[in-house]
């Protein structure tokens, strides 16, 4: 089992620690009728005040169903988000944009809002072609082989955020012991 750190400021606090020189440009993409429902308390302003921290977003995108609310869409425009109706399958539309950002030179990490593996095969393709993957998910029922693929994992459980760490964050930190591992400039986390 992986470490868990929960609370908006250390999810802050640890995608600022993995900032690089200059920003990331963000492409942050939603699935809206996967995510977006009053058991997961979703709050979309807090994911990009997240994602700022860490680098610009370029593209925030929503992906909706054509059985969304007038009162959802206009939430979603007010937050600053381009919702995109769907009059076929969600999913498909996602994974279709999806797949251009994987090869647009302004991108250079892609953030996805679901829990659905059928994303799986984005999340690998834009790793395979250098770009950074951030997944917010959401439990019960995030696929595994999702959390696997993405370089970084955001689970948001009863409106809190949760992050995960993996051997990635801890690569030469001299850590062998994994019971307590070490967060960036915070305390230590209890396994």
């Amino acid at each position: 089992m992986k470490p868990m750190k929960s609370g908006f400021e250390s999810i802050r606090n640890y995608l600022g620690s993995k900032k690089e020189k200059g920003r990331r440009k963000i492409a942050l993409l939603v699935d809206g009728p996967n995510m977006l429902r009053k058991e997961f308390q979703i709050d979309l302003e807090e994911i990009r005040d997240v994602l700022k921290d860490y680098g610009s977003i370029k593209i925030g995108r929503v992906f909706l169903n054509q059985y969304a609310s007038d009162k959802l869409v206009e939430a979603i425009e007010t937050q600053g988000f381009e919702p995109i109706i769907c009059t076929s399958d969600v999913d498909v539309r996602l994974a279709v944009e999806g797949m251009e950002l994987v090869f647009s030179p302004v991108i250079d990490t892609i953030a996805l809002v679901t829990r659905d593996a059928d994303f799986k095969p984005l999340l690998s393709k834009a790793n395979e072609h250098g770009k950074e993957t951030i997944l917010f998910g959401a439990e019960p029922g995030l696929s595994v082989a999702l959390k696997n693929s993405a370089d970084y994992v955001i689970i948001l459980k009863e409106g809190v955020m949760e992050h995960e760490y993996d051997s990635r964050d801890l690569k030469g930190s001299g850590v062998e012991d994994f019971s307590e591992v070490p967060l960036p400039g915070e305390g230590q986390v209890k396994l």
